[in-house]
């Protein structure tokens, strides 16, 4: 796909993606014990709306802009994480490990990497002072596995690749596999790009019917015609008790408030 993210921050997939991660982060909150996200894809950790890349795709103000003058209550938590880094008007926008950051409590832990040099040197520079937070200029599947499992025992992880390459949907579904066994109380979820769904099958080979828990979450901004970026979607893999009927009223909420086409159900994988 070529996924420069400084282009797309903030637009319909964002917005669900990051909507979905803060309730994720606020299940793990609900036990006192520490835990640790870790988000092996980090990118920037914020970006700017104003930057000439984000305007000239302008996506952002058919995602978060909107988003943020809708009702949608199954995405207030992350919504209120973008409010507060933006309290003059929406000006920069919070990528995954600025809304996990967000989120957790001052035991809990933020492992990021990010393997762009430029980027990574941002992140950083970002989080620099922050005890909570360790940052790596590292391959994110090399991070995936490093870091797992942590000593809290406890924890999240986010895998986000950018899909610029056409064995990622193979190579995410063999760590996916890879990580479950070697962690297998952990949570994860795992983000994709709607385009062509035959490039997907790689990925629900490796999920499907390898005996994990986990659910299919999509959120498609326009209707599929297998050549745009028509949407995106979440494997989940051990999610919260019923956190289908969380993940389903963020789909239907963004739906309305976007003007969004009818959506596909949240499904759980295959046995």
């Amino acid at each position: 796909m070529n996924y420069r993210h400084l282009y797309h921050a903030g637009n319909h997939a964002d917005v669900f993606k990051h909507a979905i991660l803060a309730q994720l982060i606020l299940h793990l909150r609900l036990k006192p014990k520490p835990f640790v996200v870790i988000d092996t894809h980090a990118g920037l950790g914020r970006y700017d709306l104003a930057s000439v890349e984000a305007l000239k795709t302008g996506e952002a103000a058919d995602g978060i802009g909107r988003a943020l003058g809708a009702a949608i209550p199954a995405a207030e938590p992350y919504l209120a994480v973008v409010r507060g880094m933006n309290p003059g008007g929406l000006a920069v926008y919070p990528g995954s490990a600025a809304v996990a950051r967000a989120l957790l409590r001052e035991d809990d832990r933020l492992v990021a990497s990010e393997l762009h040099p430029d980027d990574y040197l941002t992140l950083r520079r970002q989080f620099r002072h922050d005890p909570q937070v360790a940052i790596h200029l590292r391959d994110g599947y090399e991070t995936l596995l490093a870091f797992i499992p942590p000593p809290e025992r406890r924890g999240l992880v986010l895998i986000d690749p950018p899909y610029e390459e056409r064995d990622e949907p193979a190579r995410l579904g063999a760590a996916l596999v890879a990580a479950m066994r070697k962690w297998p109380t952990g949570m994860f979820a795992a983000w994709y790009p709607v385009k062509d769904r035959t490039t997907l099958a790689p990925l629900f080979a490796a999920v499907d019917g390898a005996g994990f828990e986990g659910i299919v979450a999509e959120f498609l901004r326009h209707e599929e015609d297998g050549i745009r970026f028509a949407g995106s979607g979440l494997v989940i893999l051990n999610p919260p008790w019923h956190f289908e009927t969380t993940a389903s009223a963020i789909q239907s909420e963004l739906r309305d408030a976007l003007g969004a086409p009818a959506q596909k159900p949240v499904r759980r994988l295959r046995a």
